[in-house]
């Protein structure tokens, strides 16, 4: 977790006063958390004092956790100041051995394996003296299988234009049945999941009582957790007198055969994907009982694993299979259009606007305050980038995916270690006023760590999440800005979807990005209106390179009539 001045204050007093801490090693970490540049960016000479700020602006609550050999080296330093009474004692717990020399012992327990929140952290803080949230949040108890919802929270009412696309919805179910394949439509932050959940909820009502099941498959952890909530939340305000069971089938979840009696069965295509190749007897039933499916993301419909998945249930059910409807706000992708087109019948749901709104639906959702004003700014960086030699039509958006592929595996290294590249990201990100969330997407995720540090160095509220970030920590982290306790979360390779924080005021783009979709996803973080909770305004800043062969397939460059302002360049 962020650590407050006066923790930081108190920890850097305890690790240079009573662990005597020297020079020599406070730089050893300085080098080892990736900071060692910090003294040039921030152009002064830095004290123990402040290196130590540094350190804990990056590390946070996370201090001890990990077996690398400077997290091993710092335990040792600190245990090696405990009484000797404690460290016997401790020793004799936690190993359970007797009878080796101080320096044997003293290594045992620096090595022993840190469970954040679990005795051993605990108690190594508490001898230690340093303050409790360094003991890290405990694992949270595992999530069941599903859950069993009853009618109790009401959600918004659906806007107008939601209403008529939920009716058209069922309108079309209605008439054609397992024929029935169609896509729909809405700008990110307009509301698609909550309107597709509110038709196949009120069609496949009574078909659950007869042990049908909706098939939800979403691309993250996070956007399953989303569509759980919405169909909770929306099941929960109907008046019907039986629960809806909901079960999760991502990540390490599991549905054994013995808990189906129909319901919501919310996947990621990988974990569905694998149970076909295995002819798993659970994804056998539910499908063939499968009333209806749902693919969110439906712009990523046609990989291998899908077709995988069409090819099943064809067999399965037959050629019609049943009811699917794919969700997306990028429908149309040239490197896919054709291939959606096929299997989805060209039938495309969009609101319906009326005539002042045909040309631009975008200014309607903004007009009714749907969406915010999305303010864009350019910074140029004045940083080269080498050709790269791919071989493709760079008009092609797979290639544009490639692209990106292949700066993440090299060229981002290189952008994120560039002194004044960074030096001009800090410069902008301590000009965003105090008290504004900010979204930051990095070049990696040491970068994440390294410009997160220098901003909490300048007591800006800063946290980083990334893959790596256990989830109650990233749920902790999420939790605090969305209350305004974090101003900017800095991360590499995830927020793109599933992450709801509708107050995001400012993204900050620090990486390239070439992808159509993921510069999409991207801004689509702060694109929440009024009406849906969000901002009146959100400010779009991308930092531009000079780039010898893709300087115009940068994604923002094909953004431009989106933007509602334009603001000058920044050099």
């Amino acid at each position: 977790m962020k650590l407050s001045n006066a923790i930081v204050d108190q920890t850097t007093a305890l690790l240079l006063d009573h662990y005597q801490l020297s020079t020599r090693f406070i730089n050893i970490m300085i080098k080892n958390f990736g900071l060692d540049s910090a003294e040039k960016l921030l152009n002064k000479s830095l004290t123990n004092q402040e290196k130590l700020k540094l350190i804990l602006g990056s590390q946070g609550s996370q201090l001890f956790v990990g077996k690398s050999t400077i997290i091993l080296e710092l335990k040792k330093k600190i245990i090696e100041k405990w009484n000797s009474e404690d460290i016997e004692s401790q020793f004799e717990y936690f190993i359970k051995s007797q009878g080796k020399s101080r320096t044997h012992k003293i290594n045992k327990l620096a090595n022993q394996r840190w469970h954040s929140g679990k005795r051993w952290p605990n108690t190594f803080v508490e001898i230690s003296g340093f303050n409790s949230v360094f003991t890290g949040l405990a694992n949270e108890a595992r999530k069941r299988k599903f859950d069993d919802v009853e009618p109790i929270i009401r959600p918004p009412e659906l806007k107008d234009f939601q209403i008529k696309l939920k009716n058209d919805l069922i309108s079309t179910l209605n008439d054609k049945g397992d024929k029935a394949k169609c896509i729909i439509s809405l700008p990110t932050g307009g509301g698609k999941t909550r309107t597709a959940v509110e038709a196949f909820v009120e069609w496949l009502q009574p078909r659950f009582a007869e042990g049908k099941y909706l098939i939800w498959i979403a691309q993250s952890e996070e956007l399953c957790e989303q569509a759980i909530a919405s169909i909770s939340q929306v099941w929960s305000t109907k008046e019907f007198t039986d629960s809806l069971r909901i079960y999760r089938m991502f990540s390490t979840h599991d549905v054994i055969k013995e808990d189906l009696i129909g319901g919501v069965i919310v996947a990621t295509i990988n974990k569905l994907y694998n149970a076909i190749e295995n002819d798993n007897e659970v994804v056998r039933e539910i499908i063939k009982y499968c009333g209806a499916m749902i693919i969110d993301e439906a712009h990523r419909a046609v990989t291998p694993m899908y077709e995988a998945l069409y090819s099943y249930a064809g067999e399965l059910k037959g050629t019609d299979m049943f009811p699917i409807c794919g969700l997306t706000a990028t429908p149309g992708r040239k490197h896919n259009s054709q291939s959606l087109s096929k299997f989805f019948k060209t039938n495309l749901y969009t609101p319906d606007l009326g005539k002042e709104y045909e040309d631009n639906p975008l200014k309607f959702f903004r007009d009714k305050k749907y969406l915010a004003m999305p303010i864009h700014k350019t910074i140029r960086t004045n940083y080269t980038v080498p050709s790269v030699v791919m071989d493709g039509d760079v008009c092609d958006e797979q290639f544009l995916v490639n692209l990106d592929q292949e700066f993440k595996k090299s060229l981002n290294r290189v952008l994120a270690k560039d002194e004044d590249r960074n030096l001009l990201i800090i410069k902008t990100l301590l000009k965003i006023p105090k008290n504004e969330m900010s979204l930051i997407y990095t070049c990696t995720v040491d970068h994440a760590t390294y410009l997160s540090s220098i901003m909490n160095y300048y007591d800006r509220t800063s946290v980083v999440i990334s893959s790596d970030t256990r989830k109650p920590l990233r749920r902790k982290y999420i939790e605090q800005f969305k209350n305004g306790e974090i101003e900017f979360i800095f991360n590499y390779g995830v927020l793109t979807t599933g992450f709801d924080a509708p107050k995001t005021q400012n993204i900050v783009i620090c990486r390239p990005t070439f992808s159509t979709v993921l510069y999409e996803q991207i801004v689509g973080r702060g694109l929440r209106g009024p009406e849906f909770g969000g901002t009146a305004t959100c400010k779009i800043i991308d930092f531009c390179d000079n780039y010898e062969r893709f300087g115009d397939q940068q994604a923002y460059m094909r953004f431009v009539e989106f933007w509602e302002r334009q603001e000058p360049e920044f050099a």
